[in-house]
């Protein structure tokens, strides 16, 4: 068959459609703002302020603390708070009556999300968006988390239970929750980087063996043999430690630091992480063998991821690493790049309110538009059940060989034209 196919292939999946449920509600301060994730929340029974004086000076007026969300448009987590949450009023009246809220686009703002994620990461040693932060009508965080759901389970507290108790340390245990905001800010006040007093380049020879020996030990303690990566579920690609060890390799010549990065690299190209029929990688993998994506893209991964596979196929010459790098920036100037110039930053994991809807995929419906003889040899290369390799009889694409053996299986070269992934050939 023809590109007609594939092209079918990539529709079918469901839009992105706003539910118009919410926009019955009165709207509140954030309906003027110009950032399409704050306006997200204006019909919110929330009475949200945007980051500015208004909000800490009423806070200071009415002896309240601040509740500061921040999130960005195409954040899955993000979207289940505010339905659990933002959107319920009984979770929205417990809020307004006991802190002032704002709402923080991490993109409009990234100066703002900076300093309170790192106020987060050593309160809580954890980092994510959504970002909940606590903290006093002059700045000083005392409480951090990122995703809350509304009730409490398995251990983890819930807005319901979390409010109704900060409410009170704040009446009967201020001076605690004040003295815990001073530490916070001591804190990463002694953590920040002094500038270095000589300015220019850095002397190559100067570098410290011993710290990169270090930080290549430690990738190495982390590091899973069976499915590449580091470390265990949820698993990130972390492109920057790949980077980091084929610049060791190459000055050390160490062959486990040049594996590492090889197997890791291979294991994502045939993983459900990387989105097999539209390219480009998934935010990260909800399991250890890169399986099971979490389906949101982010634009500076494609970039990052990019330019991994790009000096791997520098120091290797596999054409596997090559194509997967047409592949990635094929999809950013096709999907990412908007017609008014500039890139968008991010695709949401979220379709008509399901995550990763358009990216699953049942056996008939892909019998819809494969003939018989497609299938058969679709099913050779890919993992795809009729049951579902996923939930609900569903099927993520998840490569069974690597991107050589699959050309082989199909009788076609490795080096394939541009713009036309493995499953194209298939069709």
């Amino acid at each position: 068959m023809t590109i007609k196919t594939i092209v079918i292939l990539m529709a079918n999946g469901p839009n992105h459609i706003r539910s118009p449920s919410t926009l019955s509600k009165p709207a509140n301060r954030l309906i003027s703002e110009k950032s399409l994730y704050l306006r997200q929340h204006a019909h919110n029974p929330v009475d949200w302020y945007p980051w500015g004086e208004e909000a800490f000076q009423a806070a200071t007026r009415e002896d309240r603390p601040v509740f500061l969300s921040i999130g960005y448009s195409t954040c899955h987590w993000c979207h289940v708070m505010a339905r659990e949450s933002f959107m319920d009023q009984e979770v929205a009246d417990l809020m307004n009556r006991t802190f002032i809220c704002i709402k923080v686009d991490r993109e409009e703002r990234p100066d703002i999300d900076q300093i309170y994620m790192k106020a987060a990461l050593a309160m809580t040693g954890r980092g994510g968006w959504p970002l909940s932060i606590i903290m006093t009508a002059d700045k000083k965080p005392f409480f951090a988390a990122t995703y809350i759901p509304k009730r409490g389970s398995l251990g983890q507290a819930g807005m319901m239970e979390i409010i109704p108790k900060i409410g009170e340390l704040w009446q009967v245990s201020r001076d605690e929750l004040l003295g815990s905001a001073d530490q916070i800010l001591d804190h990463l006040k002694r953590g920040r980087v002094q500038p270095s007093p000589q300015d220019g380049a850095v002397d190559d020879k100067a570098v410290d063996e011993s710290l990169l020996k270090k930080g290549y030990d430690a990738l190495a303690s982390v590091y899973d043999p069976q499915n590449g990566g580091f470390g265990g579920a949820p698993k990130f690609p972390s492109p920057h430690n790949l980077l980091f060890l084929l610049r060791y390799w190459k000055r050390s010549k160490d062959a486990f630091a040049l594996q590492m990065v090889e197997d890791t690299l291979q294991a994502m190209r045939m993983g459900g992480i990387f989105d097999h029929l539209g390219g480009g990688f998934h935010r990260y993998s909800t399991d250890g063998g890169w399986r099971v994506p979490h389906f949101e893209k982010m634009l500076y991964d494609q970039a990052m991821m990019a330019m991994a596979y790009t000096e791997a196929y520098q120091a290797t010459g596999k054409e596997e690493y090559s194509r997967t790098v047409r592949e990635v920036l094929e999809y950013v100037l096709r999907d990412m790049t908007s017609s008014e110039g500039g890139f968008f930053s991010a695709e949401d994991a979220d379709s008509e309110g399901e995550e990763g809807a358009y990216y699953l995929w049942r056996a008939e419906e892909l019998k819809e538009v494969l003939d018989r003889e497609e299938f058969s040899l679709l099913i050779r290369l890919f993992d795809i059940y009729e049951s579902g390799n996923f939930e609900d009889g569903r099927n993520i694409l998840i490569a069974r060989s690597t991107f050589k053996d699959a050309a082989s299986v199909l009788g076609i070269s490795e080096i394939l034209p541009p713009g036309r992934p493995i499953s194209y050939w298939i069709i």
